[in-house]
């Protein structure tokens, strides 16, 4: 549903849920006369009130090429914004035009929880919420797959799911990574063990045309661009399983705000650091996007998630692009005297895990008209874990987290999180840049955000860094394939044509 706010209304404060199941979207037109605001990004870039085709936003590129995010309540579009975890906006008519203040208070800081001898955690509780929420959001008509890893987030989704006796109304669905980072034989093992249907889904590197066409499809719908290393892998699985399409899909993102993302060791000894070694960042100016001096001089901020091309990279290919380096510097000052724990979670879960790692599977969603679920967004599950006293959660000194779900995991279907370790989801970007590198450049020339000539000199220079070895060679890879993303996303969007 669309809502709209016009000249004269009282005044009204738009917001997400607690948790940002629900994130809200903005349009404030351009001579602000209304405004309009939905729960729906598609529902409202498709709206006929707003004019077509949109206009790109210098910021938003910016942020994406230097970040490889947008920083809510901005967007990659002039006029629209994101509402999402702690976000508010404040709209108001003052003088015969609609103004928006936009503010952000992070809910979930771990103060304000619980002492241990005031709440003990309530397993079958848990569960039985989980399934809820997930339920509650289904629509029975259509089929129904949950994104299964070795994970905690997931398998206890599919834990929740079994114990409610819905095996037979969900199927697990697993990417088959290259190497030792594959989940998929103890997904496919789990979902023997509690009674689902399961299906792997496989990594391509030589794209084929149908496989072209897929992506360039999903470029054509997606509302949003998103820079994440696993964006091309989802048109594909979609590809392989077209009972995607229109299906509810079901996610374990979303719980990482109120159960706490801790530092690992090496930001524990970093992030201190940071706060010094950022302030060389004139030399930003300077130096190549693959120098190891990239990395090393991001602001605190900046370490939760945020890398990409530097200033000086992004100034060639990208003429109007800003310098992000004052917006991350202020995040860093803004909680400077911060608990690190508290640090990291506040930037990491609002931005880059809401804006990046969730958003590429609400943006899948949206491209194929599927219903996306995701339970442990759901407000009532939020509320109870954000009030949950914090050893339950993680552990200050081996900086574990979501020890809650590991102790249920375990005692319920053996699964030991703590021998198994992190494994991760993998996709091999640097090989899809590899062997499809033809088609890649193509797009990416075809692009007219780009100044022509600075962008083949940059392509040409990480092209051969790519083909070399060591960690400048990943990061080039990676590079040329978060400028394709972008360039695609330009070159084919529906909302630009």
């Amino acid at each position: 549903m669309i809502n709209q706010f016009g000249l004269s209304q009282p005044s009204i404060v738009v917001q997400s849920d607690l948790a940002g199941e629900f994130p809200m979207y903005i349009y404030w037109a351009v001579d602000k006369q209304f405004l309009l605001y939905s729960s729906s990004i598609t529902e409202l870039l498709n709206d006929n009130r707003i004019p077509k085709p949109l206009k790109v936003s210098s910021d938003g590129i910016s942020f994406l090429l230097q970040s490889g995010v947008v920083p809510p309540p901005k967007t990659a579009y002039e006029n629209i914004y994101i509402l999402g975890i702690g976000d508010t906006a404040q709209i108001e008519t003052l003088n015969g035009k609609i103004e928006v203040e936009f503010k952000h208070q992070f809910p979930f800081m771990n103060a304000n929880r619980l002492q241990t001898d005031e709440m003990t955690p309530d397993e079958d509780l848990i569960l039985e919420m989980l399934a809820d929420a997930t339920i509650s959001r289904i629509d029975e008509t259509k089929p129904s797959f949950l994104f299964h890893s070795a994970g905690k987030d997931s398998n206890s989704i599919a834990l929740a799911l079994a114990e409610a006796g819905w095996q037979d109304k969900v199927t697990l669905i697993t990417h088959k990574s290259k190497g030792t980072a594959d989940e998929s034989v103890i997904s496919a093992k789990i979902a023997r063990q509690l009674g689902f249907k399961h299906q792997v889904l496989n990594e391509k590197d030589q794209l084929q045309h149908e496989h072209q066409r897929a992506i360039e499809d999903y470029f054509v719908q997606a509302p949003l661009p998103i820079t994440d290393n696993v964006t091309l892998a989802y048109p594909l699985y979609a590809h392989q399983l077209p009972e995607l399409n229109g299906a509810n899909i079901i996610d374990g993102g979303g719980n990482d705000s109120y159960m706490v993302t801790p530092p690992n060791a090496q930001e524990l000894k970093v992030l201190p650091l940071s706060k010094w070694f950022h302030h060389l960042s004139f030399m930003r100016n300077f130096i190549k996007s693959e120098s190891l001096l990239n990395s090393l001089l991001r602001t605190p901020a900046e370490w939760c998630g945020m890398r990409g091309l530097t200033y000086a990279d992004s100034n060639k290919l990208y003429p109007q692009r800003d310098n992000v380096y004052a917006h991350w510097k202020q995040e860093s000052l803004l909680r400077n005297d911060w608990d690190l724990f508290d640090f990291k979670t506040s930037i990491l879960t609002t931005v880059t895990a809401s804006e990046l790692h969730i958003r590429k599977a609400r943006n899948f969603a949206d491209s194929i008209s599927a219903n996306m679920v995701l339970p442990f967004a759901n407000v009532q599950v939020a509320s109870y874990f954000s009030k949950m006293p914090e050893q339950h959660l993680f552990d200050r000194k081996t900086l574990k987290n979501k020890l809650i779900l590991r102790k249920i995991l375990m005692e319920r279907i053996g699964l030991d999180s703590d021998a198994m370790g992190k494994m991760g989801f993998s996709y091999d970007s640097r090989a899809i840049v590899f062997q499809n590198w033809d088609w890649i450049l193509i797009e990416i020339e075809q692009c007219s955000l780009w100044n022509y000539e600075a962008l083949m000199k940059v392509v040409t220079r990480m092209k051969m860094r790519m083909n070399g070895t060591g960690r400048g060679a990943g990061v080039a890879g990676r590079l040329l394939y978060r400028i394709y993303l972008l360039s695609a996303w330009y070159n084919r969007n529906k909302f630009f044509s």
